[in-house]
């Protein structure tokens, strides 16, 4: 009984007894908890689809098999290891993608599939039972996004050197193949061929935390309700009188404008437990149950604001007929003047126009179990040979979470040459040696590439530890000319393109909070078949890069890998994941006020991807290192903007 408890717990529901049997059987088989059981089950439902997959005897039995499948594979991998080891190890051949492609600066840098370095401080049970990625990502990944979450006790794991990893440079997706790819240079330019301009007040970002007053944040929640509801009007050309107070009871249809609500505080979203919250202003703050009639598709997580027409003629729930769509912001635009400047920044010796080369990281930047920063160096190593213009690093780069920097235990972990004292070393210190001095190193081959680091609330260096989050200081770090460290998040316009970047993984907490119920025989945006685009879809449409209230609690996240002889006091707290740190009263910062980016970066833990989603091209590079192996980065080219003689006549924005 208290095993069918857990596994009910972890999968919020209620199982039937042949489904509870069969889970337990496999808990038993390959030696899991049922909290790794759910993990896999979750990364199971993403590759099979979520609206075709669900928790019914048979999809149990086809989920057990696929694990099962998994796990022979990868005994034979091994085996097959074993009997071709020697000690002059040859390196395996690069896999090379049909096509020219944007990506194709990858060769021999990193894979998505490679276990991490041997430790005595890190233990895992015997075998891995990774369930197969996505057919999209099947060549390229091994592990899945649901596994990157799941917490890594002290086990033991028989790891692989990251210069020994394979499928190295192998490319996971791409687009636009039609598109010739930036190629390196024969000669590096004389002068940096961008020009940076922040779209945000980075002032703003330096507020001071855990001052945050309940009425201001109640405050900035209300407004938000209220600044959607104008949106909503003048989009749809509505009367005053259209609106009203969902709460109320009325045989009259209105529109309601509100956030989406769970009706437990601590409960998870569900189609039974959806409710509304109102503005003050338009329904005096109260929150009512919703209940979409047949048919009625939604798309819905905790904090999304929403637009619905419908009545509450019983006055016990909101009946929704209709659910109407939020305008969407304009892309940006620059002058024909504007573009020519940069087109000419862009030329080379003979007159043609290049396009940008740009390298795109997450952290974490090492191993779970060291701090040698292998997979930064190769990074650095494969800009320097492809020359690229810009590269974005974004955060962690001293990550919180790592088992070292949790020990503060370096001394083993510095380098030889490094001039510091280790009782006397500052975290700033440990930064300078491991980051600052290579990234020192590449600006004097390449002083032309600009650097832009966007720190995560996992920074150790970082001060500032709320979300949105101020730069850290760049002076203190040592940091080049050629570096820019920037605000979480920015809005940054490189030449005429903007980019918006968030270094809080977003798309993960979407996942685990997003309740979809797709239309019956009305059209839609096509997403159905893609939840990753569906649900970069809803940051784009609530014009924000953190649009979830609340965000998931400390307590529900995985928890980091646990350091080696670390015993909680007797009635202490483990550590927990850092999550969030939200600071309701500053989230209109993250907000986009006047234009849509270009180009949206958001790093997560979910399969990495590179769509074109409502205009935009969004790209999660996924994370350069995983607790498990090697990760993965994106590289990308802008090409120049031709303009035509009537555009350049014309003046107006393009």
């Amino acid at each position: 009984m208290a095993m069918i408890q857990e596994l009910n717990k972890a999968f919020a529901t209620d199982l039937s007894d042949d489904v509870a049997t069969e889970l337990q059987h496999i808990i038993r088989l390959l030696d899991l908890d049922p909290q790794e059981l759910f993990f896999k089950w979750e990364s199971y439902v993403i590759k099979m689809g979520v609206e075709n997959t669900r928790l019914e005897m048979k999809t149990v039995k086809d989920f057990k098999k696929d694990l099962q499948d998994a796990l022979e594979r990868e005994s034979r991998a091994k085996g097959h290891h074993v009997g071709h080891n020697s000690a002059a190890k040859k390196p395996s051949a690069t896999p090379r993608a049909t096509g020219g492609d944007v990506f194709g600066m990858l060769d021999g840098m990193v894979t998505p599939s490679m276990a991490r370095t041997n430790s005595a401080h890190t233990k895992r049970k015997a075998g891995n039972f990774d369930t197969p990625a996505p057919k999209s990502t099947k060549s390229g990944l091994n592990s899945s996004p649901a596994d990157n979450k799941t917490p890594a006790p002290a086990r033991e794991l028989p790891g692989v050197a990251f210069e020994d990893r394979q499928n190295a440079g192998q490319i996971i997706e791409s687009i636009n193949e039609h598109l010739p790819a930036a190629s390196a240079a024969s000669e590096p330019p004389a002068e940096s061929r961008i020009k940076l301009k922040a779209n945000v007040e980075i002032q703003k970002f330096g507020y001071k935390t855990m001052a945050m007053k309940l009425s201001e944040a109640s405050e900035i929640l209300d407004d938000r309700i209220d600044s959607f509801t104008d949106l909503v009007q003048d989009h749809h050309k509505l009367p005053d009188t259209a609106f009203g107070n969902p709460a109320a009871q009325s045989t009259a249809e209105v529109v309601a404008v509100g956030r989406i609500a769970c009706d437990q505080p601590n409960g998870k979203l569900n189609a039974v437990s959806l409710t509304l919250e109102t503005s003050r202003r338009m329904g005096a703050g109260l929150r009512i149950p919703l209940k979409f009639q047949e048919g009625i598709g939604y798309d819905v997580f905790p904090g999304k604001i929403v637009a619905l027409r419908g009545t509450n003629v019983s006055g016990e729930y909101f009946a929704v007929t209709e659910t109407l769509s939020l305008p969407q912001l304009p892309p940006p635009a620059s002058t024909p003047v504007e573009l020519d400047i940069h087109n000419d920044r862009l030329a080379s010796a003979n007159g043609t126009a290049s396009p940008l080369n740009i390298i795109v990281a997450s952290g974490p930047y090492t191993t779970d179990a060291d701090l040698d920063f292998t997979p930064l160096h190769t990074l650095l190593a494969r800009v320097r040979v492809s020359r690229a213009d810009v590269l974005i690093l974004s955060g962690p780069f001293l990550d919180l979470e790592h088992q070292v920097v949790a020990s503060g235990d370096f001394e083993p972990h510095l380098p030889s040459a490094c001039p510091i004292n280790p009782d006397r070393a500052t975290l700033s210190d440990v930064f300078r040696a491991l980051i600052s001095q290579p990234l020192q190193e590449l600006s004097q081959i390449l002083p032309t590439l600009t650097v832009i680091l966007v720190p995560s609330v996992r920074d150790a260096i970082a001060k500032h530890a709320a979300w949105p989050q101020d730069r850290f200081p760049k002076a203190a770090l040592g940091l080049p000319k050629g570096v820019q460290v920037v605000t979480n998040p920015i809005l940054l316009s490189v030449n005429e393109v903007m980019f918006g970047i968030s270094s809080q993984d977003v798309l993960s907490e979407l996942r685990r909070e997003n309740v979809y119920v797709p239309a019956q025989g009305r059209q839609t945006k096509g997403f159905e078949g893609d939840m990753l685009a569906r649900l970069t879809s809803a940051v784009i449409d609530q014009r924000h890069f953190f649009p979830i209230f609340p965000p998931q609690s400390r307590e529900g996240l995985p928890r980091p890998t646990g350091v080696a002889g670390e015993v909680p006091e007797p009635g202490g707290e483990e550590r927990m994941a850092v999550g969030a740190n939200l600071d309701v009263s500053y989230v209109k910062l993250a907000e986009w006020m006047t234009v849509k980016p270009d180009v949206l970066i958001l790093p997560s833990m979910l399969n990495p991807f590179a769509k074109v989603v409502e205009g935009i091209t969004c790209i999660n590079p996924g994370t350069l290192m995983k607790k498990r192996g090697a990760g993965t980065y994106a590289a990308m080219s802008v090409q120049p903007r031709s303009l035509t003689e009537e555009e350049r006549l014309d003046g107006r924005p393009i």
